[in-house]
């Protein structure tokens, strides 16, 4: 039995698709059951409720053998700390885990090794500490930026020809596709036969910088796209502006100061981190369709 948590999500629905057409038995744990897709509900044993709950996380791992573990986003204007966030939502799963022998696959952030404060990136590897002093099997999928992030700019790509981030316009950014995380993850779920902890860094084959993305889209796209960068206290200053918390600012931010720092270099990677999907082929697969429907 694999448990899918965040079942709706980016990732998580790519992970549970791939784990249901496997033959494998799946359990989901989802707040809102109606947003499963029909085929889903009836392939799949469902448990509702919060993966933050200890009631539920201990029901849905009851004689389960894995477990997709992602921490879904606060909400905007939330007042917690992304570091308190993290490992409030992450602590009864790790125990529930451990204590009922199930392995988990979790989302988290590239970077281990980075001294500085980072933000929702520091929130992730505080999380992965919190589970691997639980004792529990552990597979940390260590991923740097989501190419899906600029799927947020389709807008701006198709009205000003721009798309717009903090991210230092000339310093490269290890990007990687959700498809490509899910393949790993499931791969690992399918996987009976690992133990212990793990760090799994997946990357995507090339390393551009914001700049050089907007070349690709603008190949892609054949237009021109140009990419703009946004001083990062402009940025926790817009956010502010549509309700943000200060927390929410404080995370999102020291997180984009991190990766300007080059967080995604501090942690060591081999060949095996490299994913299939270059962001030229995401680029065509994804972003151009989206932009063109």
């Amino acid at each position: 039995m694999i448990v899918i948590t965040t079942p709706t999500g980016d990732i998580g629905w790519q992970v549970l698709g791939r784990i249901l057409d496997s033959g494998e038995a799946v359990r989901v744990v989802v707040r809102d059951p109606s947003r499963l897709a029909p085929d889903v509900r009836t392939r799949a044993e469902v448990v509702q409720g919060s993966h933050s709950d200890p009631d539920v996380i201990v029901k849905a791992l009851a004689g389960a053998d894995r477990l997709f573990w992602l921490v879904p986003p606060a909400s905007f204007d939330s007042p917690v700390p992304a570091e308190r966030y993290y490992l409030d939502f992450a602590r009864p799963a790790a125990a529930a885990a451990a204590s009922q022998g199930v392995g988990i696959v979790g989302v988290t952030s590239l970077g281990h090794g980075y001294p500085a404060e980072a933000g929702l990136l520091s929130a992730a590897l505080d999380m992965d500490a919190l589970i691997e002093g639980s004792g529990a099997d552990y597979r940390a999928l260590a991923l740097p930026f989501f190419m899906e992030n600029l799927l947020r700019q389709i807008q701006g790509i198709k009205e000003q020809g721009t798309f717009s981030m903090a991210n230092t316009a000339d310093r490269p950014l290890l990007a990687i596709a959700t498809r490509d995380v899910a393949r790993v993850a499931a791969a690992l779920l399918l996987d009976k036969s690992w133990t212990g902890q793990a760090r799994v860094p997946v990357v995507s084959p090339d390393n551009l910088t914001p700049n050089q993305m907007a070349e690709v889209i603008s190949e892609t796209l054949g237009r021109p796209i140009t990419y703009r960068q946004v001083p990062v206290a402009d940025l926790g200053a817009m956010m502010q502006r549509r309700g943000a918390s200060e927390a929410t600012v404080r995370g999102m931010t020291r997180m984009i100061g991190a990766q300007n720092d080059g967080i995604y270099d501090a942690e060591p990677r081999d060949a095996e981190s490299v994913a299939a999907t270059s962001f030229r082929q995401w680029c065509q697969d994804v972003l151009k369709p989206a932009i063109e429907s």
